[in-house]
């Protein structure tokens, strides 16, 4: 005998879920990392993953094709694109300055067609995740643009 399911549950299990969310973020309001993080995992972001303001994602497009779309986003955003190099590990760091903030792209070549980029965005000793985020989406824009 199959029982029916009663649509009011799954309405409270959603209005208990958001509650929890809410609470989460409520407690966690000292701790700005996990809250941020809590908010933008319930705001459905498409930022991959965010530590401690630190923004990564990996999208499926050579070095080369990343860090051009970064660097374009960037000067689109009007951040000053300081310095462009390869570390030891052949990862490209791009450094760039806005208005007080010290920004470090780093773009790691997982496979000849797919790339992990790590943004920080620092304003002394606070990590910035918001312009993080920010240069995040503008690289991914530019990048649908082809």
């Amino acid at each position: 005998m199959h029982t029916p399911i009663d649509p009011s549950m799954s309405r409270f299990r959603r209005t208990r879920r958001a509650f929890a969310l809410v609470l989460l973020a409520v407690g966690t309001a000292g701790c700005d990392p996990i809250s941020l993080t809590a908010a933008s995992l319930g705001a459905g972001v498409g930022v991959s993953h965010t530590l401690n303001g630190i923004i990564y994602r990996t999208f499926t497009a050579p070095m080369k094709t990343v860090e051009n779309g970064s660097v374009q986003a960037m000067r689109d955003m009007g951040v000053k694109v300081v310095s462009r190099s390869t570390n030891r590990e052949g990862e490209r760091v791009i450094n760039a300055t806005a208005r007080d903030r010290e920004i470090e792209v780093l773009l790691e070549p997982l496979t000849k067609r797919t790339t992990r980029m790590r943004v920080i965005a620092s304003n002394g000793l606070l990590k910035d995740s918001a312009t993080a985020q920010e240069i995040m989406l503008q690289t991914e824009r530019v990048l649908s643009r082809g």
